[in-house]
């Protein structure tokens, strides 16, 4: 049960960070700020989600370290030895998709919040 919880609020939280960092980011590079300023208007709750977006990075990742461990480290396969291991290995491979799917969120909504901007400085582009 505590795999399945922290697996839900792992890929919420990368997702949110995908929403509130990476969306607005990517649209401004791709289609400029007419795209940005639409995408507010639509969804108005991106503002005051961006504004926390240092405690929504720290939270997402604080529950996908504690959900890499319960996936990539488990305790024990007691319920498994029950199934003979068929139920386990199937649950065990799509935690472990949804869990390289809520990093790479994660990874993209990190790259366009904390290193962009900078390395666009660096390079001159922005």
């Amino acid at each position: 049960m505590k795999e399945k919880v922290m697996s839900f609020l792992s890929l919420f939280g990368s997702t949110t960070t995908l929403l509130c960092c990476a969306l607005p980011a990517a649209l401004s590079v791709i289609a400029g700020g007419a795209a940005v300023g639409s995408l507010i208007s639509v969804f108005p709750w991106l503002v005051p989600l961006s504004r926390y977006h240092n405690w929504i990075f720290l939270v997402a990742g604080i529950f996908l370290l504690i959900n890499g461990v319960f996936i990539l480290r488990p305790k024990g396969k007691v319920a498994c030895s029950v199934t003979g291991g068929i139920g386990c290995e199937v649950a065990g491979n799509f935690s472990k998709w949804i869990f390289g799917i809520s990093v790479a969120l994660y990874g993209i909504g990190f790259f366009f919040a904390y290193l962009y901007v900078p390395i666009a400085k660096f390079l001159g582009v922005g």
